[in-house]
Protein backbone atom coordinates (compact mmCIF):
# COMPACT_ATOMS: atom_id res chain seq x y z
CA UNK A 1 0.00 0.00 0.00
CA UNK A 2 1.43 3.39 -1.02
CA UNK A 3 2.39 5.71 1.83
CA UNK A 4 1.48 9.34 1.14
CA UNK A 5 2.50 12.64 2.67
CA UNK A 6 0.06 15.44 1.86
CA UNK A 7 1.44 18.97 2.05
CA UNK A 8 -1.59 21.20 2.53
CA UNK A 9 -4.15 18.63 3.62
CA UNK A 10 -6.69 21.24 4.77
CA UNK A 11 -6.94 22.95 1.36
CA UNK A 12 -9.18 22.09 -1.58
CA UNK A 13 -6.82 19.59 -3.23
CA UNK A 14 -5.76 18.06 0.08
CA UNK A 15 -9.29 17.44 1.31
CA UNK A 16 -10.33 15.92 -2.00
CA UNK A 17 -7.25 13.70 -1.99
CA UNK A 18 -8.23 12.44 1.46
CA UNK A 19 -11.73 11.62 0.18
CA UNK A 20 -10.13 9.60 -2.63
CA UNK A 21 -7.79 7.80 -0.24
CA UNK A 22 -10.67 6.88 2.07
CA UNK A 23 -12.83 5.57 -0.77
CA UNK A 24 -10.18 3.66 -2.70
CA UNK A 25 -8.41 1.88 0.18
CA UNK A 26 -5.27 1.79 -2.00
CA UNK A 27 -3.17 4.23 0.01
CA UNK A 28 -2.10 4.90 3.57
CA UNK A 29 -1.81 8.45 4.90
CA UNK A 30 1.66 8.79 6.35
CA UNK A 31 1.68 12.51 7.16
CA UNK A 32 -0.65 15.51 6.99
CA UNK A 33 0.44 19.14 7.04
CA UNK A 34 -1.19 22.55 7.17
CA UNK A 35 -0.23 26.15 7.83
CA UNK A 36 -2.42 27.08 10.78
CA UNK A 37 -5.85 25.39 10.67
CA UNK A 38 -5.60 23.49 13.93
CA UNK A 39 -9.24 22.41 14.23
CA UNK A 40 -9.50 21.08 10.69
CA UNK A 41 -6.23 19.17 10.68
CA UNK A 42 -6.95 17.74 14.13
CA UNK A 43 -10.21 16.35 12.72
CA UNK A 44 -8.25 14.88 9.80
CA UNK A 45 -5.76 13.25 12.15
CA UNK A 46 -8.65 11.73 14.11
CA UNK A 47 -10.17 10.33 10.93
CA UNK A 48 -7.15 9.22 8.88
CA UNK A 49 -4.69 8.33 11.65
CA UNK A 50 -1.39 9.42 10.06
CA UNK A 51 1.92 8.71 11.77
CA UNK A 52 2.94 12.37 11.56
CA UNK A 53 1.20 15.74 11.49
CA UNK A 54 2.96 19.05 10.83
CA UNK A 55 1.78 22.60 11.41
CA UNK A 56 3.89 25.17 9.63
CA UNK A 57 2.93 28.11 11.87
CA UNK A 58 4.92 27.32 15.00
CA UNK A 59 2.70 29.54 17.18
CA UNK A 60 -0.04 26.89 16.87
CA UNK A 61 2.20 23.92 17.72
CA UNK A 62 1.12 23.49 21.34
CA UNK A 63 -2.56 23.93 20.45
CA UNK A 64 -2.33 21.18 17.84
CA UNK A 65 -0.35 18.93 20.16
CA UNK A 66 -3.02 19.28 22.83
CA UNK A 67 -5.79 18.62 20.28
CA UNK A 68 -4.35 15.26 19.22
CA UNK A 69 -2.67 14.16 22.46
CA UNK A 70 -5.05 11.19 22.75
CA UNK A 71 -3.90 9.86 19.37
CA UNK A 72 -0.77 8.00 18.40
CA UNK A 73 0.72 10.65 16.12
CA UNK A 74 4.00 12.55 16.14
CA UNK A 75 3.44 16.31 16.01
CA UNK A 76 6.05 18.50 14.28
CA UNK A 77 6.16 22.14 13.21
CA UNK A 78 7.85 24.57 10.85
CA UNK A 79 10.04 23.90 7.85
CA UNK A 80 12.06 21.26 9.69
CA UNK A 81 8.87 19.29 10.26
CA UNK A 82 7.85 19.59 6.61
CA UNK A 83 11.24 18.38 5.44
CA UNK A 84 11.14 15.41 7.81
CA UNK A 85 7.80 14.11 6.51
CA UNK A 86 8.66 14.49 2.82
CA UNK A 87 11.99 12.67 3.12
CA UNK A 88 11.03 9.91 5.56
CA UNK A 89 12.10 6.45 4.27
CA UNK A 90 8.55 5.05 4.56
CA UNK A 91 7.02 7.67 2.22
CA UNK A 92 6.33 6.73 -1.41
CA UNK A 93 4.42 9.77 -2.74
CA UNK A 94 4.47 13.43 -1.74
CA UNK A 95 1.38 15.36 -2.79
CA UNK A 96 2.34 19.04 -2.75
CA UNK A 97 -0.89 21.01 -2.58
CA UNK A 98 0.19 24.01 -0.52
CA UNK A 99 -0.22 27.52 -1.93
CA UNK A 100 2.91 29.64 -2.28
CA UNK A 101 6.65 29.17 -2.29
CA UNK A 102 6.44 27.32 1.02
CA UNK A 103 6.28 24.21 -1.18
CA UNK A 104 9.58 24.81 -2.99
CA UNK A 105 12.17 23.55 -0.52
CA UNK A 106 10.12 20.49 0.58
CA UNK A 107 9.66 19.55 -3.08
CA UNK A 108 13.40 19.82 -3.73
CA UNK A 109 14.22 17.69 -0.69
CA UNK A 110 11.56 15.11 -1.60
CA UNK A 111 13.02 14.81 -5.11
CA UNK A 112 16.50 14.39 -3.65
CA UNK A 113 15.08 11.63 -1.42
CA UNK A 114 13.65 9.86 -4.49
CA UNK A 115 9.96 10.36 -3.70
CA UNK A 116 7.30 10.42 -6.41
CA UNK A 117 5.97 13.98 -6.66
CA UNK A 118 2.26 14.61 -7.27
CA UNK A 119 2.48 18.33 -8.00
CA UNK A 120 -0.40 20.71 -7.32
CA UNK A 121 1.78 23.59 -6.09
CA UNK A 122 2.14 25.94 -9.07
CA UNK A 123 4.80 28.13 -7.50
CA UNK A 124 7.39 25.35 -7.48
CA UNK A 125 7.72 25.29 -11.26
CA UNK A 126 6.77 28.91 -11.86
CA UNK A 127 9.69 30.16 -9.79
CA UNK A 128 12.15 27.26 -10.03
CA UNK A 129 11.25 25.15 -13.04
CA UNK A 130 14.77 25.36 -14.44
CA UNK A 131 16.08 23.91 -11.17
CA UNK A 132 13.35 21.38 -10.43
CA UNK A 133 13.01 19.61 -13.78
CA UNK A 134 16.74 18.89 -14.37
CA UNK A 135 17.04 17.71 -10.76
CA UNK A 136 14.09 15.31 -11.12
CA UNK A 137 15.41 14.04 -14.45
CA UNK A 138 18.90 13.43 -13.09
CA UNK A 139 17.48 11.38 -10.19
CA UNK A 140 14.82 9.64 -12.32
CA UNK A 141 12.04 10.99 -10.08
CA UNK A 142 8.56 11.24 -11.65
CA UNK A 143 6.76 14.59 -11.38
CA UNK A 144 3.08 13.87 -11.93
CA UNK A 145 0.97 16.99 -12.52
CA UNK A 146 -2.25 17.36 -10.55
CA UNK A 147 -3.59 20.48 -12.30
CA UNK A 148 -6.39 19.32 -14.60
CA UNK A 149 -4.78 21.02 -17.62
CA UNK A 150 -1.31 19.60 -17.10
CA UNK A 151 -2.71 16.19 -16.24
CA UNK A 152 -4.59 16.31 -19.54
CA UNK A 153 -1.44 17.19 -21.49
CA UNK A 154 0.52 14.51 -19.63
CA UNK A 155 -2.09 11.92 -20.63
CA UNK A 156 -2.14 13.09 -24.26
CA UNK A 157 1.64 12.75 -24.42
CA UNK A 158 1.72 9.31 -22.82
CA UNK A 159 3.48 7.03 -25.30
CA UNK A 160 4.21 9.87 -27.73
CA UNK A 161 7.67 11.10 -28.73
CA UNK A 162 8.24 14.59 -27.36
CA UNK A 163 9.81 15.78 -30.59
CA UNK A 164 6.52 15.15 -32.43
CA UNK A 165 4.73 17.91 -30.47
CA UNK A 166 3.87 20.98 -32.50
CA UNK A 167 1.74 22.85 -30.01
CA UNK A 168 0.20 22.54 -26.55
CA UNK A 169 -3.33 23.93 -26.35
CA UNK A 170 -3.95 25.00 -22.76
CA UNK A 171 -7.66 25.43 -22.10
CA UNK A 172 -9.11 28.11 -19.81
CA UNK A 173 -12.66 28.44 -18.53
CA UNK A 174 -12.44 32.23 -18.72
CA UNK A 175 -13.28 32.67 -15.05
CA UNK A 176 -16.19 34.42 -13.39
CA UNK A 177 -15.87 37.67 -15.41
CA UNK A 178 -15.60 36.23 -18.92
CA UNK A 179 -18.79 37.98 -20.12
CA UNK A 180 -18.13 41.40 -18.60
CA UNK A 181 -16.59 44.51 -20.14
CA UNK A 182 -13.45 46.09 -18.76
CA UNK A 183 -15.47 48.90 -17.16
CA UNK A 184 -17.75 46.37 -15.51
CA UNK A 185 -14.84 44.23 -14.30
CA UNK A 186 -13.21 47.32 -12.78
CA UNK A 187 -16.06 47.51 -10.27
CA UNK A 188 -16.21 43.81 -9.42
CA UNK A 189 -15.36 42.73 -5.90
CA UNK A 190 -13.81 39.47 -4.77
CA UNK A 191 -17.11 38.01 -3.60
CA UNK A 192 -18.25 38.04 -7.24
CA UNK A 193 -14.93 36.72 -8.57
CA UNK A 194 -15.27 33.71 -6.28
CA UNK A 195 -18.39 32.52 -8.12
CA UNK A 196 -16.59 30.28 -10.60
CA UNK A 197 -19.03 28.81 -13.13
CA UNK A 198 -17.49 25.32 -13.32
CA UNK A 199 -14.85 24.48 -10.74
CA UNK A 200 -14.80 24.17 -6.95
CA UNK A 201 -11.34 25.44 -6.01
CA UNK A 202 -9.57 27.31 -3.23
CA UNK A 203 -10.16 31.06 -2.87
CA UNK A 204 -6.75 32.15 -4.15
CA UNK A 205 -6.88 29.95 -7.25
CA UNK A 206 -10.46 31.08 -7.99
CA UNK A 207 -9.36 34.73 -8.00
CA UNK A 208 -6.41 33.78 -10.21
CA UNK A 209 -8.93 32.18 -12.56
CA UNK A 210 -10.90 35.43 -12.71
CA UNK A 211 -7.77 37.45 -13.59
CA UNK A 212 -6.43 34.66 -15.88
CA UNK A 213 -3.22 34.70 -13.84
CA UNK A 214 -3.98 31.07 -13.10
CA UNK A 215 -3.63 30.34 -16.80
CA UNK A 216 -0.47 32.43 -16.94
CA UNK A 217 1.06 30.38 -14.14
CA UNK A 218 0.01 27.19 -15.91
CA UNK A 219 1.59 28.51 -19.11
CA UNK A 220 4.91 28.78 -17.28
CA UNK A 221 4.49 25.37 -15.69
CA UNK A 222 3.74 23.79 -19.07
CA UNK A 223 7.00 25.10 -20.49
CA UNK A 224 8.99 23.32 -17.80
CA UNK A 225 6.89 20.18 -17.43
CA UNK A 226 6.81 19.34 -21.12
CA UNK A 227 10.10 20.87 -22.32
CA UNK A 228 8.56 23.14 -24.94
CA UNK A 229 9.14 26.76 -25.92
CA UNK A 230 6.67 29.56 -25.12
CA UNK A 231 5.85 29.74 -28.83
CA UNK A 232 4.63 26.13 -28.65
CA UNK A 233 1.97 26.95 -26.03
CA UNK A 234 -1.38 28.52 -26.86
CA UNK A 235 -4.14 29.44 -24.42
CA UNK A 236 -7.69 28.74 -25.63
CA UNK A 237 -10.81 29.81 -23.74
CA UNK A 238 -13.18 26.84 -23.46
CA UNK A 239 -16.06 27.84 -21.15
CA UNK A 240 -17.55 24.36 -20.75
CA UNK A 241 -14.36 22.95 -19.14
CA UNK A 242 -14.97 19.54 -20.70
CA UNK A 243 -11.76 19.41 -22.74
CA UNK A 244 -9.07 19.90 -20.12
CA UNK A 245 -6.29 20.55 -22.64
CA UNK A 246 -5.01 19.32 -25.98
CA UNK A 247 -1.80 18.53 -27.83
CA UNK A 248 -1.34 19.23 -31.53
CA UNK A 249 1.25 17.05 -33.25
CA UNK A 250 3.42 17.69 -36.27
CA UNK A 251 1.24 15.48 -38.46
CA UNK A 252 -1.69 17.92 -37.82
CA UNK A 253 -3.55 15.54 -35.51
CA UNK A 254 -4.86 16.86 -32.19
CA UNK A 255 -5.31 14.74 -29.08
CA UNK A 256 -7.61 15.96 -26.30
CA UNK A 257 -8.33 14.68 -22.80
CA UNK A 258 -11.94 15.11 -21.71
CA UNK A 259 -13.92 14.69 -18.54
CA UNK A 260 -16.39 16.45 -16.28
CA UNK A 261 -14.92 19.43 -14.39
CA UNK A 262 -13.89 17.59 -11.22
CA UNK A 263 -10.45 17.96 -9.62
CA UNK A 264 -10.67 14.45 -8.22
CA UNK A 265 -9.94 13.03 -11.67
CA UNK A 266 -6.39 14.45 -12.02
CA UNK A 267 -5.68 13.69 -8.36
CA UNK A 268 -6.64 10.05 -8.87
CA UNK A 269 -4.60 9.83 -12.07
CA UNK A 270 -1.48 11.16 -10.34
CA UNK A 271 -1.82 8.91 -7.28
CA UNK A 272 -2.52 5.76 -9.31
CA UNK A 273 -0.21 6.36 -12.26
CA UNK A 274 0.39 4.39 -14.44
CA UNK A 275 -2.70 2.35 -13.50
CA UNK A 276 -6.37 3.22 -13.90
CA UNK A 277 -9.10 1.93 -11.60
CA UNK A 278 -12.87 2.17 -11.65
CA UNK A 279 -14.34 5.04 -9.63
CA UNK A 280 -17.67 6.74 -9.01
CA UNK A 281 -16.93 10.09 -10.67
CA UNK A 282 -19.58 11.54 -12.96
CA UNK A 283 -19.29 10.42 -16.59
CA UNK A 284 -19.85 12.64 -19.64
CA UNK A 285 -23.24 12.15 -21.28
CA UNK A 286 -22.43 13.25 -24.82
CA UNK A 287 -26.10 13.25 -25.82
CA UNK A 288 -26.73 16.02 -23.29
CA UNK A 289 -23.47 17.88 -23.66
CA UNK A 290 -24.50 20.46 -26.24
CA UNK A 291 -21.83 22.60 -27.86
CA UNK A 292 -18.13 22.89 -27.08
CA UNK A 293 -16.94 26.41 -27.87
CA UNK A 294 -13.48 27.98 -28.10
CA UNK A 295 -12.09 31.51 -28.37
CA UNK A 296 -8.91 33.50 -27.86
CA UNK A 297 -8.29 35.06 -24.44
CA UNK A 298 -8.73 38.83 -24.20
CA UNK A 299 -5.47 40.11 -22.76
CA UNK A 300 -6.75 43.68 -22.59
CA UNK A 301 -9.51 42.76 -20.14
CA UNK A 302 -7.26 40.18 -18.44
CA UNK A 303 -3.70 41.59 -18.53
CA UNK A 304 -2.33 39.13 -15.95
CA UNK A 305 -2.11 36.45 -18.64
CA UNK A 306 0.13 38.60 -20.84
CA UNK A 307 2.24 39.59 -17.83
CA UNK A 308 2.88 35.92 -17.04
CA UNK A 309 3.75 34.99 -20.63
CA UNK A 310 6.11 37.98 -20.95
CA UNK A 311 7.66 37.16 -17.58
CA UNK A 312 8.43 33.61 -18.67
CA UNK A 313 10.31 34.99 -21.67
CA UNK A 314 12.30 37.33 -19.40
CA UNK A 315 13.15 34.49 -17.00
CA UNK A 316 15.57 34.72 -14.11
CA UNK A 317 14.09 35.99 -10.86
CA UNK A 318 11.18 37.77 -12.55
CA UNK A 319 8.72 34.85 -12.35
CA UNK A 320 9.41 34.77 -8.61
CA UNK A 321 8.73 38.51 -8.30
CA UNK A 322 5.54 38.25 -10.34
CA UNK A 323 4.28 35.23 -8.43
CA UNK A 324 4.97 36.64 -4.96
CA UNK A 325 3.44 40.01 -5.84
CA UNK A 326 0.35 38.33 -7.21
CA UNK A 327 -0.10 36.23 -4.10
CA UNK A 328 -0.06 39.23 -1.75
CA UNK A 329 -2.27 41.28 -4.07
CA UNK A 330 -4.86 38.51 -4.40
CA UNK A 331 -5.03 38.31 -0.61
CA UNK A 332 -5.58 42.09 -0.49
CA UNK A 333 -8.31 41.82 -3.14
CA UNK A 334 -10.02 39.08 -1.15
CA UNK A 335 -10.06 41.50 1.80
CA UNK A 336 -11.51 44.30 -0.38
CA UNK A 337 -8.39 46.40 0.17
CA UNK A 338 -7.71 46.86 -3.56
CA UNK A 339 -9.62 46.72 -6.84
CA UNK A 340 -9.42 44.10 -9.59
CA UNK A 341 -7.01 45.91 -11.91
CA UNK A 342 -4.79 46.97 -9.01
CA UNK A 343 -3.51 43.39 -9.15
CA UNK A 344 -2.02 43.60 -12.65
CA UNK A 345 -0.98 47.26 -12.35
CA UNK A 346 0.89 46.68 -9.10
CA UNK A 347 2.60 43.51 -10.36
CA UNK A 348 4.12 45.52 -13.21
CA UNK A 349 5.11 48.31 -10.81
CA UNK A 350 6.81 45.89 -8.45
CA UNK A 351 8.66 44.06 -11.22
CA UNK A 352 10.12 47.38 -12.37
CA UNK A 353 11.76 47.71 -8.94
CA UNK A 354 13.90 44.58 -9.43
CA UNK A 355 16.99 44.14 -11.55
CA UNK A 356 16.83 40.72 -13.16
CA UNK A 357 19.25 37.97 -12.13
CA UNK A 358 19.49 34.91 -14.35
CA UNK A 359 21.57 32.62 -12.12
CA UNK A 360 19.04 30.87 -9.88
CA UNK A 361 19.40 28.96 -6.63
CA UNK A 362 16.69 27.89 -4.20
CA UNK A 363 18.12 30.30 -1.63
CA UNK A 364 18.01 33.24 -4.06
CA UNK A 365 14.44 32.46 -5.08
CA UNK A 366 13.29 32.33 -1.47
CA UNK A 367 15.13 35.60 -0.70
CA UNK A 368 13.57 37.42 -3.67
CA UNK A 369 10.17 35.97 -2.78
CA UNK A 370 10.41 37.41 0.73
CA UNK A 371 11.65 40.80 -0.50
CA UNK A 372 8.81 41.03 -3.01
CA UNK A 373 6.14 40.21 -0.46
CA UNK A 374 7.43 42.92 1.87
CA UNK A 375 7.54 45.50 -0.93
CA UNK A 376 3.98 44.74 -2.02
CA UNK A 377 2.70 44.79 1.57
CA UNK A 378 4.31 48.21 2.04
CA UNK A 379 2.75 49.53 -1.17
CA UNK A 380 -0.70 48.35 -0.12
CA UNK A 381 -0.30 49.80 3.35
CA UNK A 382 0.72 53.24 2.01
CA UNK A 383 -2.27 53.36 -0.34
CA UNK A 384 -4.92 52.68 2.29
Amino acid sequence: MKQITILGSTGSIGTQALDIIEESKRYQVFALTCNSQVKKIAEQVERYRPKYVVINDETHFNELKDSVRHLKVKVLCGMDGLLEVVTHPEVDIVLTSVVGNIGLLPTVRAIEAGKIIALANKETLVTAGEIIMPLAKSLNVPILPVDSEHSAIFQCLNGEAGRSVEKILLTASGGAFRHFSKDEIFQKRAVEALKHPNWAMGRKITIDSATLMNKGLEFIEAKWLFDVTPDQIEVVVHPQSIIHSMVQFKDASVMAQMGMPDMKLPIIYALDYPDRYENHLERIDFSKLGELSFSKPDMDRFPCLKIAIDTLKIGGIMPTVMNAANEILVDAYLKDEIKFYDISDTILEVMSNFKNENELTVEKILKVDLETRQLVADLISRRR
